[in-house]
């Protein structure tokens, strides 16, 4: 039996690069994904004509939706959600709240993305604050699912106990986990350790369905001791910056070393195949981007600076976020879960 169809939405117009990368994107993915997914390209036709001429490609046949406005990195995100209705990014949103499309990819404007997603999908029943999560590569055989990572920066115990159940219903669906484990990011791992917020938190994961583990502090995040690790976005942030640069600095390292003796360079090149695989983990690019939690539909969000992989492995994501009901499975479990506001 066939598989229904699938249409994802591209916003040509959100990365810095845009629409030259998300172009390139485009073209590859339409030689790799399966038949039954179907893009749809929204941006400014008279750019994207200009940059499908500078590349020499050519522009795919799929539908094109045109999109008089841009809202760009440097735009307020409500104030452009509201004053640029003509945008690619809000015309996507549109195309899904209408049905038209299934999910929406775009490495625009982060905090208009969120906006938008929430004010035209509309969040799920029992969410209070829609989530951006991320992977994070650890020790294990598998990443570990990071929320919030900056798209609320003041969270009440309830907001926090909301993403510790959406993450785990995307470690289970995505990641194929069975029972998610779920660390609170905390200062010690002791149950009194933290604020009120974070001792109030402790509490209401102890008494879920959750496999809550306890707090967990910043040194687990890379050994994989949690397959959900839950903190508010300032710090969640935080940490995915770090991990980034971690990875960049001990990349240059490496390289210094490898510019030493011979005895050195030779070392190196043996170690080149398997030290490429260990930095593949955290290369933003092998992830694509990262899902927003807790709305009415499927919304991936990358990098300004998305590349063409980059933005592919968004696609990939998408597609495999419609095809195992995601959305679907978030409200189930918030209906299970809901709290009152604390």
């Amino acid at each position: 039996m066939s598989r229904r169809r699938i249409r994802i939405g591209v916003d040509l117009m959100g990365g810095d690069s845009a629409p030259v990368n998300e172009l390139l994107a485009v073209a590859d993915a339409e030689r790799q994904l399966p038949e039954e997914v179907e893009l749809v390209l929204i941006g400014h036709a008279e750019r994207v004509k200009e940059a499908v001429q500078r590349l020499k490609i050519r522009l795919p046949r799929y539908p094109f939706v045109h999109a008089e406005e841009v809202i760009t990195m440097q735009d307020d995100p409500t104030l452009a959600v509201r004053s640029k209705p003509a945008s690619s990014l809000v015309l996507g949103m549109q195309l899904q709240r209408e049905g038209e499309l299934d999910a929406f990819v775009t490495a625009g404007n982060t905090g208009a993305v969120l906006t938008a997603a929430t004010l035209l999908l509309g969040r799920i029943t029992g969410v209070g604050r829609p989530t951006i999560a991320t992977l994070v590569p650890t020790e294990q055989t598998r990443p570990a699912v990071l929320l919030d990572v900056g798209a609320n920066v003041e969270c009440r115990p309830h907001h926090l106990y909301e993403f510790a159940v959406m993450g785990s219903v995307y470690a289970r669906e995505m990641l194929g986990v069975e029972s998610p484990r779920v660390g609170l990011l905390n200062v010690g791992e002791e149950a009194g350790k933290g604020g009120r917020t974070l001792r109030e938190t402790y509490q209401l994961l102890k008494q879920s369905w959750l496999n809550f583990i306890g707090n967990v502090e910043g040194r687990d995040v890379l050994r994989g001791v949690a397959d959900v690790v839950v903190c508010d976005g300032i710090v969640g942030n935080i940490v995915l910056k770090f991990g980034e640069s971690l990875a960049a600095a001990f990349r240059a390292r490496l390289q210094g070393l490898a510019r030493g003796s011979l005895w050195r360079r030779m070392l190196f090149w043996l170690l080149r195949p398997a030290l490429r695989r260990a930095f593949r983990e955290f290369d933003y690019q092998h992830y694509g981007g990262v899902p927003i939690l807790g709305v009415r539909g499927t919304v991936i969000v990358g990098h300004g600076r998305s590349t063409p992989l980059a933005l592919r492995n968004m696609l990939v994501r998408a597609q495999e976020a419609v095809r195992r009901s995601l959305v679907q499975r978030l409200e189930t479990a918030m209906q299970l879960s809901a709290v009152s506001a604390s």
